[in-house]
C-alpha cells in the first residue's frame, strides 16, 4: 500500500520536505507507520511522544489501521499565547 505522509510546521524543517510517500504492508497501523517515518527521518524521533497524527482530517490513535491511498499528517502540538 502507498501512504502519503505530510509534514507541518517545523517538522518540514526537520525532514527538509513537505511530504513523502511510504510503502507499507496491508493491515499496518498508524503507530507502525510513524515508526517507519522516524527511521527514515531520524530528526523526528525526539518528538515521538508529542507528535499529533491525523488520517485525512481526523486525529487517530496509533492502533488505527491504514488503507491504501490514505493521507497522514504529522505535526507538533500547537502552542499559543
Amino acid at each position: 500500500m502507498k501512504i502519503t505522509v505530510k509534514f507541518w510546521s517545523y517538522f518540514r524543517d526537520l525532514t527538509e520536505c513537505d511530504e513523502t510517500l511510504i510503502k507499507i504492508e496491508e493491515g499496518e497501523t498508524l503507530g507502525n507507520l510513524h515508526a517507519t517515518v522516524m527511521t527514515k527521518f531520524p530528526k523526528l524521533a525526539k518528538m515521538k511522544n508529542s507528535t499529533l497524527k491525523a488520517v485525512g482530517v481526523d486525529y487517530q490513535t496509533d492502533d488505527f489501521v491504514l488503507s491504501d491511498g490514505d493521507e497522514v499528517s504529522l505535526f507538533p502540538p500547537v502552542q499559543g499565547g
